[in-house]
């Protein structure tokens, strides 16, 4: 049966189906010895050959999803040209070529799922299933009433404002404030902008939810398998 290239890319595990279809408008994809530029041509695996990078796609790995705590100071990417730790040598054990489901910032920690299945992650990244993600925030100072409704009501970042936000206090260590804050949006550094626009900058940041996932005790730079419960969570999550 036909399928859209993009899709079976992201089926054998080679990248999630948004990079794929970015890889193929760069001309890196061949089938059948042409290169092709158009994401959605339809191809058959088995019958039609597929190349990324010259490299030949000849089998479907099996799809495997993990749930790593990244530590501060590591880059969410495969490789860094500045020599800096990635999260790819964090799971450089696992054979399965894995990417992760979104980003965390380079000095932000905590829950990261990486996964070699495409249509999981483009459906999980996708802002029609609102997937919230829960962090808690060591921020600089003592927020008001007035700052932590501003959070929850929403803030304006680039001419738009945010959705509307779980927000409450959790505890204070001297002259700054712990917070836990959940939203459903993923913009760019979206949650130490919001922090600092109602003037209390990030001193520190970890994820500890995403969707029905937990960090719980898992220690930095360890990674584990999901369980098939929660992976059946995560699928209904985005049904």
């Amino acid at each position: 049966m036909a399928e859209r290239l993009q899709l079976v890319l992201a089926r054998a595990g080679v990248a999630s189906r948004r990079q794929a279809e970015k890889f193929i408008r760069e001309g890196r994809v061949m089938v059948n010895g042409k290169v092709v530029l158009k994401p959605g041509t339809q191809v058959v695996w088995g019958k039609d050959t597929i190349r990324l990078d010259n490299r030949l796609i000849h089998r479907l790995e099996p799809k495997v999803t993990v749930v790593l705590n990244k530590p501060k100071r590591v880059l969410t990417t495969s490789h860094d040209p500045r020599g800096r730790p990635t999260t790819a040598e964090l799971v450089k054990g696992i054979k399965a070529r894995i990417f992760p489901v979104g980003r965390l910032d380079y000095h932000t920690e905590g829950l990261l799922i990486l996964t070699n299945d495409g249509e999981l992650a483009q459906r999980l990244q996708h802002p029609r299933y609102g997937i919230p993600k829960t962090y808690q925030i060591k921020v600089k100072g003592l927020p008001t009433a007035r700052a932590l409704q501003g959070l929850r009501s929403g803030i304006m970042l680039d001419g738009r404002r945010t959705a509307p936000a779980q927000v409450k206090k959790i505890g204070t260590t001297g002259k700054n404030a712990w917070l836990e804050i959940t939203i459903k949006e993923g913009r760019n550094r979206q949650i130490r902008r919001m922090c600092s626009a109602v003037g209390h900058p990030v001193l520190k940041l970890k994820r500890i939810r995403y969707g029905p996932i937990r960090l719980g005790n898992l220690r930095p730079g360890v990674h584990r398998d999901l369980t098939p419960a929660e992976m059946e969570r995560l699928r209904k999550q985005t049904a």
